[in-house]
């Protein structure tokens, strides 16, 4: 396994940290990362998790049992969610899809897959929520006075647009990111539904 010095030094330069870095954030020792990236020594057990949380990969990434290297998977995974254009619940099911087939076989796509579909439940909680208030004060706007409905009714539709510019902006910035080598959890996680 003398791949996996090469492996931990590629990761750490796709995010950008210097030895010295990552042997901060690892809470290890500078030597060692020099002598596992120089494939003198091998990490194990406590080391290989430390080093392998502070890249933020998981350790199944990193040992590889039978995974590769796939960009264009992983920008695929990430554009998938724009289907919510065409399909509803597009934007869950079809990632979902992609992470069940391919979790196993493409490195990073295991870490991903749970951080973009709690994004988009939580965002599709969101946009329903305003997508329903907006119908709710268009049908019963009569019930208000005219201009606090049609005030209402616009507010609540706009912020329904909004979060659907941002559920079409992310997806594409975070696939230009892998494209440029960046890997990682992009989307805020607020509520943790798949682990």
């Amino acid at each position: 396994m003398s791949e996996l010095g090469n492996k931990i030094k590629e990761a750490r330069k796709r995010k950008g940290y210097s030895q010295e870095e990552l042997a901060e954030l690892a809470k290890v020792n500078l030597r060692t990362i020099q002598r596992i990236e120089n494939n003198e020594n091998e990490p194990r057990g406590k080391t290989l998790n430390l080093i392998c949380d502070a890249l933020d990969l998981s350790t199944k990434d990193i040992l590889d049992y039978g995974k590769h290297t796939d960009k264009n998977v992983l920008v695929l995974f990430q554009l998938s969610v724009i289907i919510c254009l065409v399909v509803p619940l597009g934007n869950i099911i079809l990632p979902f899809i992609l992470w069940i087939t391919q979790k196993d076989k493409v490195i990073g796509l295991e870490s991903m897959g749970p951080n973009l579909l709690n994004f988009q439940i939580t965002w599709t909680f969101f946009a329903f929520i305003t997508f329903i208030i907006g119908v709710f004060f268009k049908i019963t706007g009569l019930n208000f006075e005219l201009v606090t409905g049609n005030i209402l009714m616009v507010l609540a539709y706009c912020t329904w647009g909004i979060l659907c510019i941002i559920n079409i902006i992310l997806p594409i910035i975070f696939a230009m990111k892998i494209k440029n080598e960046k890997m990682g959890k992009f989307y805020p996680n607020i509520i943790k539904l798949i682990k």
